[in-house]
């Protein structure tokens, strides 16, 4: 892992993954809306999944999976959604239907949960039940009739995890070629209002092509970690956090800012312990040495690299690290203090671990239950105030050279 102080930074700090150019992606997704469950059932086999003669799972198959996890397994999955359900439902309480008066006209907002989502669930590298936690169970909370689960190689564990958080439909496939079969549709595969949930740059990239035909959350890729660590911070711990997102996957990466170049060598020393015994050093080593280090003299450049640099999680392993909270403007969930590890936010503890990357947190915050509903307006213009509503509409629209929309206020005073 690279060492660099403050004044000069390489530019890999603020690199950003071009989903953009991979041109492969348009070409699967023009397949399958062509060419229905043929292309999928193609590309799966390319890619993976297998020779598939169906693609969703029957109530016999999903039961058999839940049988073959062990108590203590189901036991784990139902903590986790248990505590996000909660954590949702708090954030849904906290939106409300309103209705106001203004002019004598009344006016307000209904909260309405979308028909259907897809949400997606990553599987190449590893299952990822967790995943099906994050997405399923805040779309349940909001309200969604229809939630579609989709996941490649998907392994028992995802499978009951899916079905635990209230999946209404699962599926054995992923990929570019699951993103276009939930934005189109196929003749087996019902299309989805919108598409949530994480993956590689590839679902991505599917995700932001397919964004028009159907709403997305945000674009999440590769997955990233920004920690900034004083000397009150454990080295062992910061070094066991960074590995945690290089194990991701070989584009993930991990950023640490710190105060001194001690401190860097020695987090790098137990990264390198950790590393030779990790079961996932394949990936986590090649991810690891792709990261960095900045070392830094001022807490305020620490906080302006890290506004920069937007992170999907953001770790502040700082003394009294809660009174610093506000200076940080820019990331996809927060961890305040030294044993407040990204993991719990990962799994259990009831945020979504569904962030944005890629800089995307400097406009978009992570996946929640507010992702799941539409807010939309009405308004009921009284008799009694239409003169004036009437007269100000009229002038706007004289203004504007719209007379055909002056003609509809004129009629009505």
């Amino acid at each position: 892992m690279k060492i660099y102080n403050y004044c000069n930074i390489d530019e890999s700090f603020f690199s950003k993954i071009e989903f953009e150019s991979i041109c492969s992606v348009n070409e699967i997704i023009c397949d399958v809306r062509k060419n229905g469950d043929n292309a999928v059932r193609e590309y799966a086999k390319k890619f993976g999944d297998g020779d598939l003669e169906s693609f969703k799972l029957t109530e016999n198959e999903i039961q058999t999976a839940i049988d073959s996890i062990d108590e203590e397994t189901i036991k784990t999955l139902k903590y986790a959604i248990k505590n996000v359900k909660e954590f949702a439902q708090a954030q849904i309480n906290s939106v409300k239907e309103i209705q106001v008066k203004i002019a004598g006209n009344t006016l307000g907002h209904k909260i309405i949960p979308l028909d259907s989502v897809g949400c997606y669930i990553p599987g190449g590298n590893y299952p990822l039940p967790s995943s099906a936690i994050m997405t399923v169970v805040p779309a349940k909370v909001a309200g969604v009739k229809r939630v579609v689960a989709m996941s490649p190689k998907i392994q028992p564990v995802t499978i009951a995890a899916a079905h635990l958080a209230g999946a209404d439909e699962i599926y054995r496939i992923g990929g570019v070629q699951a993103v276009a079969a939930m934005a189109y549709g196929t003749e087996t595969i019902e299309k989805v209002n919108k598409i949530v949930g994480p993956g590689n740059k590839f679902v991505t990239a599917a995700k932001k092509q397919v964004f028009g035909e159907c709403g997305i959350d945000f674009l999440a890729g590769p997955s990233e970690v920004l920690i900034i660590a004083d000397e009150t911070a454990k080295p062992e711990f910061v070094a066991a956090d960074m590995l945690a997102q290089c194990e991701h996957d070989k584009d993930a990466r991990a950023f640490l800012i710190c105060f001194s170049e001690d401190f860097a060598k020695r987090v790098d020393e137990k990264a390198k312990e950790y590393l030779q015994t990790l079961e996932t050093k394949e990936i986590a080593q090649i991810a690891y040495e792709k990261s960095c280090t900045v070392v830094v003299e001022y807490l305020d450049e620490a906080v302006e690299l890290s506004n920069k640099k937007a992170p999907e999680h953001l770790e502040l392993c700082l003394e009294n690290a809660e009174n610093l909270i506000s200076k940080f403007t820019n990331y996809g969930s927060l961890f305040i203090g030294n044993y407040s590890a990204e993991v719990f936010g990962d799994y259990v503890s009831g945020t979504n671990h569904t962030l944005p990357t890629n800089q995307v947190a400097k406009y978009s915050g992570g996946l929640s239950v507010f992702d799941y509903i539409k807010i939309q307006t009405y308004q009921i213009i009284n008799e009694n105030a239409i003169k004036e509503t009437a007269k100000n509409a009229s002038k706007l629209a004289e203004k504007e050279g719209l007379f055909a929309h002056k003609l509809a206020a004129d009629v009505r005073m």
